[in-house]
């Protein structure tokens, strides 16, 4: 189920990127032969206009095929000096207009996240996440042997209170969380509260050569109080109930959620919890479970809050939508420069199967919380697909549509077009570097189904 919502919704980006193509070429007066919902052998569909609008069996986006888009594979074999220039073809059509063609699929992905962004905010939805009080990793953790984290050297203190980022207002950690990830290597300003009192400071979040994702060393400050129990969970087979302040883990007493973490270092078969319930003292045990990255899994969360996340009218949620696109853009980019910073891409880049995945699981999890819940989750991890198909799509590679896009603004200021076979080699480096991006995906895609 998990692969088919996965397919589903990767479909469903891909066949926007293909609307913005088929509509692009009709206004443009070039002609479409075929456009198809999924790919491979026609089931069923009707023709109009001169176009064969199809439903395929595969349901894995769409394409939108135009008139004499292999006009350039016979002029090679005939080795034409030009193109041909057929009216109502693709080739046909002036440069200004095949840019725009080639323009229309990656905007109309950057106008999907932005409308889907603005639907979000504007029907709102609830972030279970953490207060913006932070504590210190290098406390919780013990000191690092490559020297202190980015939060000590900027001078945070564990108990300040994240007030805003780079002039952003934050609320809660999971603000926190999303900025530093995408700020890997450059600097940030932090303003914090402490002792009543509101300071700013610089801070550079180390950039992880695993993901490119920045981070900066500091944990959420929760309170050892459960708010969540996972039905069926370690948690609550041993007993534990939300509303239990947890007051010591293995007969250490516990200042708040993170230092439960110094109890399951050991990697213990069970875990004895004191217990606090409406003014008594209970001893529990909890068997954990260990998931395989290593981590423990006790089915149950300290110290979370829930925080609703909606827009106040139309305008407000226009506002939000467009800037929620264009930090995602930006961090997209940021993400691209990261492969070029030392960042493993083995581990940073996600192929087809990974994102297919990784869709479907985000999906199913988001409708366990409730139809709308499930909704909103699923498209808006949609949206971020959709913005990194938008940047993708558009960067100078042969091939990509921005290698397209390259090439006609060459013929336009030129005012004459290639010849086939210097557009046969421009393509053929763009093959080859296309090539390469895709093993290199499929390699990082294997090794992480494989566990490593």
């Amino acid at each position: 189920m998990n692969i088919l919502l996965g397919l589903i919704g990767f479909g469903i980006v891909v066949f926007v990127h293909e609307l913005g193509h088929f509509l692009a070429a009709k206004l443009s007066g070039i002609e479409v032969e075929a456009f198809s919902l999924g790919w491979g052998p026609r089931i069923v569909g009707f023709k109009r206009g001169g176009t064969d609008y199809r439903l395929s069996a595969l349901p894995i986006g769409g394409y939108c095929r135009m008139k004499g888009e292999d006009a350039f594979r016979s002029a090679l074999e005939r080795n034409a000096s030009e193109l041909p220039r057929e009216k109502g073809s693709y080739y046909g059509a002036p440069a200004w207009k095949r840019i725009i063609v080639s323009f229309a699929g990656p905007f109309f992905n950057l106008v999907f996240a932005f409308l889907v962004f603005m639907a979000v905010y504007g029907s709102g939805y609830t972030v279970t996440t953490f207060d913006s009080r932070i504590l210190l990793a290098g406390e919780v953790d013990g000191p690092r042997a490559s020297g202190p984290y980015a939060a000590e050297l900027a001078g945070l203190r564990s108990g300040d209170r994240i007030i805003s980022i780079d002039g952003e207002v934050v609320e809660y950690f999971a603000q926190v969380q999303e900025t530093v990830s995408m700020s890997g290597g450059r600097d940030i300003r932090i303003e914090v509260e402490r002792d009543g009192e509101t300071l700013e400071l610089v801070a550079r979040p180390e950039r992880e050569k695993a993901s490119g994702a920045g981070k900066l060393g500091v944990y959420p400050m929760a309170e050892p109080l459960v708010t969540l129990i996972e039905a069926g969970g370690p948690a609550d087979i041993a007993g534990i109930r939300v509303g239990d302040r947890l007051v010591e883990a293995e007969g250490k007493p516990l200042a708040h959620a993170q230092s439960l973490q110094a109890a399951l270092r050991s990697e213990p078969e069970t875990l004895d919890l004191l217990v606090e319930r409406e003014g008594s003292r209970l001893s529990l045990r909890v068997v954990p479970r260990w998931n395989q990255d290593g981590q423990a899994e006790l089915g149950f969360a300290l110290g979370t809050v829930d925080w609703r996340v909606e827009a106040g009218s139309l305008a407000e949620a226009i506002g939000m939508g467009f800037a929620e696109t264009s930090r995602i853009v930006t961090g997209t980019l940021r993400g691209i420069a990261g492969l070029f910073a030392g960042v493993d891409p083995l581990k940073a880049v996600s192929g087809p199967a990974r994102i297919t995945v990784t869709v479907g699981e985000t999906a199913a999890r988001g409708f366990r919380d409730g139809l709308g819940e499930g909704f909103s989750v699923a498209f808006s991890f949609l949206a971020m697909l959709s913005i990194g198909l938008f940047v993708m799509n558009l960067l100078p590679i042969p091939v990509l549509d921005g290698g397209w896009i390259l090439l006609f603004l060459f013929e336009l200021v030129r005012g004459k077009a290639p010849k086939p076979k210097n557009i046969f080699r421009y393509q053929s480096v763009g093959m080859v570097i296309v090539l390469g991006i895709f093993l290199l995906a499929m390699a990082a895609d294997f090794m992480f189904f494989a566990g490593r």
